[in-house]
C-alpha cells in the first residue's frame, strides 16, 4: 500500500477514534490510541514521503482535531448519551429545608464558638448556624437574620 494512502487512513481513522473517546468512556485508552495513529502517520509522511507532506499533515492536525473535539463535545450535551433531567420543585426536589425558614428572626444561644460556623440552640433545637464572617464566643446571644438554602446565617444580638 502506498505510504500517503496509508497515511491519510490513519489519520482518518484517528480522527474517528477521538470522536469515539468522546461518546465513549474508555479511560483514555482510545485517547492513547488515536495519539499513537496520529504520531504513526505524520513518521510515516515525515520519513517516507516528503517534510514538506509531513508539516501539511500536521497543520491540518492542528486545526482539525480541536475542531473535532469542539464538534464532538457540542453533540455529546444534545445526545441520548448526556443527563439531561431537569429536577423540578414539582418532581418534589427542594433544595431548602421549610423547617429552616420558621428560624427566621428567632434568638438562641452559641453552643459552641461561631468561627464563622458552628452550632448554636435555638428554640430548644441544635442548628449548625453561620455568621456573615466574624466571630462569636460560646454562651454568647444570636439571633436569626437570614436563611439561605440550607444555611441558618446568624449575628450577635
Amino acid at each position: 500500500m502506498n505510504a500517503i494512502l496509508f497515511s491519510i487512513l490513519l489519520q482518518l481513522s484517528a480522527g474517528i477514534v477521538v470522536l469515539a473517546e468522546i461518546f465513549i468512556p474508555s479511560g483514555g485508552i482510545l485517547a492513547v490510541l488515536s495519539i499513537g495513529m496520529f504520531g504513526y502517520s505524520l513518521f510515516l509522511l515525515f520519513s517516507s514521503v516528503s517534510v514538506t507532506a509531513g508539516s501539511f499533515a500536521l497543520c491540518l492536525d492542528l486545526i482539525f482535531v480541536p475542531v473535532i473535539m469542539l464538534w464532538g463535545f457540542k453533540r455529546l450535551g444534545k445526545s441520548r448519551l448526556a443527563l439531561n433531567t431537569c429536577l423540578t420543585r414539582e418532581q418534589g426536589v427542594v433544595s431548602q429545608s421549610k423547617e429552616l425558614d420558621a428560624f427566621l428572626g428567632k434568638t438562641g444561644i452559641a453552643i459552641s464558638a461561631l468561627r464563622p460556623s458552628g452550632t448554636a440552640e435555638i428554640d430548644e433545637l441544635r442548628v449548625d448556624v453561620v455568621t456573615r464572617g466574624e466571630f462569636i464566643e460560646k454562651g454568647a446571644s444570636i439571633e436569626v437574620i437570614a436563611v439561605t438554602g440550607n444555611q441558618v446565617i446568624v449575628c450577635p444580638s
